[in-house]
């Protein structure tokens, strides 16, 4: 496993937890060296893809997911709102499409959406995609024929996270099943919707646990054309609020592992980044990250200005993808 692997191998190889293991062991410089060979083979290096997420219905959510501060099980001080107005959102698609953004995601805090919650995200979706924006939603889990109206109202991206590795999952989420979350991740594939699938790391997890959930993801059929890597941002109220940190070190490990094992899929900086100073950020982009989170606010949790992280590309020559 020291030997280095080809970028060709690497956008074919069904990937072992051991094997994905073996590269988080490598020496720090080894590690992303190979990160950024297999990164140039598939992406210009000095370009980044930047999407805004919208919080479109806030709080109340019935699930019970560790992290999270909309679920009503937390009192975290979120409160539960209504879903958006159609122009309200077309207004911060229009604001964030003149920032740089190319990508607009809009998450709605529900288990998974009623027939008669979905009809005005729908509208959503086809008004944002007018705009020339690429459109993304994540809105739980989706019911037999969902995934279908989405895709006929132009939804480019759905969004539904693994989190963690499927045997550390139970510690997180006891209110749905990990086979739950890969059935609404067949659901929009088997549509011709692309997949927008990542993780949570710095909640409590062992490296074997994050080397399990890149294979989970790398060995899906594609992998993920988007992988947004969060780093847990603590918030008080919530069962993960005290979970010990994640080194940072070992997060640029998991961005360039996952940068090895999904060649060809858009690697995303997601939350936590506001934690993150420039230099830790630049480590991210030298392992293969090329995508970020752009805006003040994802969902109900901080993020660094538009303006900051323009500042930070242009120290380190990155380009927005058009």
């Amino acid at each position: 496993m020291n030997d280095m692997l080809t970028p060709e191998l690497t956008a074919t190889k069904r990937w072992t937890v051991a094997e994905i293991e073996a590269l988080f062991a490598l020496p720090f410089s080894d590690l992303l060296f190979q990160a950024q060979t297999v990164h140039r083979a598939h992406f210009d290096p000095n370009e980044v893809q930047v999407s805004t997420l919208l919080s479109i219905k806030t709080g109340g959510c019935s699930e019970d997911c560790g992290y999270c501060s909309q679920s009503k099980r937390h009192h975290t001080g979120v409160e539960q709102e209504n879903l958006l107005e159609l122009e309200t959102v077309v207004e911060k698609a229009r604001a964030a499409k003149e920032k740089g953004a190319t990508r607009f995601c809009m998450g709605a805090a529900w288990r998974g959406p009623k027939q008669k919650e979905l009809g005005p995200v729908l509208d959503m979706i086809s008004a944002v995609r007018a705009l020339g924006l690429e459109t993304c939603v994540t809105l739980g889990m989706l019911k037999e024929g969902q995934a279908e109206q989405l895709r006929e109202a132009g939804l480019d991206y759905y969004n539904h996270n693994l989190d963690t590795a499927p045997e550390y999952y139970g510690e997180v989420v006891t209110t749905h099943t990990y086979q739950d979350r890969l059935d609404t991740l067949d659901q929009v594939r088997g549509v011709g919707i692309k997949v927008c699938s990542g993780g949570i790391v710095g909640m409590g997890e062992s490296r074997t646990h994050r080397a399990s959930l890149i294979a989970q993801l790398a060995n899906l059929n594609p992998p993920p054309e988007s992988v947004p890597i969060n780093m847990l941002v603590q918030v008080k109220g919530t069962p993960l609020d005290g979970a010990k940190a994640l080194d940072p070190i070992e997060f640029v490990r998991t961005v360039a592992v996952a940068r090895i094992t999904m060649p060809k899929s858009l690697v995303r900086l997601s939350a936590g980044r506001e934690q993150m100073d420039g230099p830790l950020q630049a480590l991210c982009f030298q392992a293969g990250a090329n995508s970020v989170f752009y805006g003040e606010k994802l969902l109900t949790t901080a993020n660094p200005s538009a303006e900051s992280d323009l500042d930070l590309f242009g120290k380190l020559g990155i380009r927005v993808m058009a």
